[in-house]
């Protein structure tokens, strides 16, 4: 179920699934039902309670919103909690986790970084998100994702996105123009002073990985933060 799993800060642990976890997303044509069950068996083996892990409508944008217990599910691209379980989904963007401590205890975020996000800044928003709760030494947790050897894009499209994020601009290795946005993300994050504490394989190299740029009929898997007894 869990292609990686750790716990990054005591009583704090993030994830990231793997297809076995089936698709977790309602977005892609799956049965609803289907969806939710496995959901729960997520949540199971988490050890949170049935329907607390919260998830965020995602639009490829750069919007940070902060949950509490009464939230509903946001159109966002960033969620942040004072602990609350929050899972972002994809199947070549970049899943990113944020945790950090505050006076009030820990800070968590889960951030979809996609080529938009990314270019737009939605990690530096969700970091600033976290600031504003009081969030000190946070840390980041890249999760799978396609690289920059993979990403083949038209130049013009390279040349725009590397102009907001230096570091994403590569070359596919077989010689034609792509994007890095693990390295795109990562020099946000440096930036910023966040270390990166783990960044996770290619998800079009992992067979084990959705993957949109392998098979665009396919599901969508997740990155998990969460506070645990």
């Amino acid at each position: 179920m869990f292609h990686w799993r750790a716990e990054i800060l005591p009583g704090v642990s993030a994830a990231f699934t793997d297809s076995s976890a089936g698709n977790l997303a309602l977005h892609v044509g799956d049965n609803p039902g289907e969806v939710g069950h496995r959901r729960e068996q997520l949540e199971a083996a988490m050890g949170v309670g049935t329907g607390s892990l919260r998830f965020m409508n995602q639009v490829h944008g750069t919007n940070v919103t902060v949950l509490d217990q009464g939230s509903g599910t946001p159109e966002a691209d960033g969620i942040v909690s004072r602990g609350l379980p929050l899972a972002v989904m994809v199947a070549d963007c970049i899943p990113v986790l944020l945790a950090g401590n505050s006076a009030d205890g820990p800070v968590l975020a889960a951030v979809h970084a996609g080529r938009p996000g990314v270019a737009g800044g939605v990690i530096p928003a969700a970091l600033e998100t976290m600031k504003s709760l009081g969030a000190t030494g946070v840390r980041a947790w890249l999760g799978p994702s396609i690289c920059g050897s993979c990403y083949e894009v038209p130049p013009a499209l390279r040349d725009e996105v590397a102009g907001a994020v230096p570091a994403a601009w590569s070359t596919t290795s077989w010689g034609t123009p792509g994007l890095d946005l693990p390295a795109g993300a990562r020099s946000q994050l440096e930036q910023a002073g966040v270390p990166v504490e783990y960044a996770g394989p290619c998800t079009l190299e992992t067979d084990s990985l959705y993957s949109y740029r392998r098979a665009k009929d396919t599901g969508r898997f997740a990155g998990l933060v969460w506070c645990h007894e």
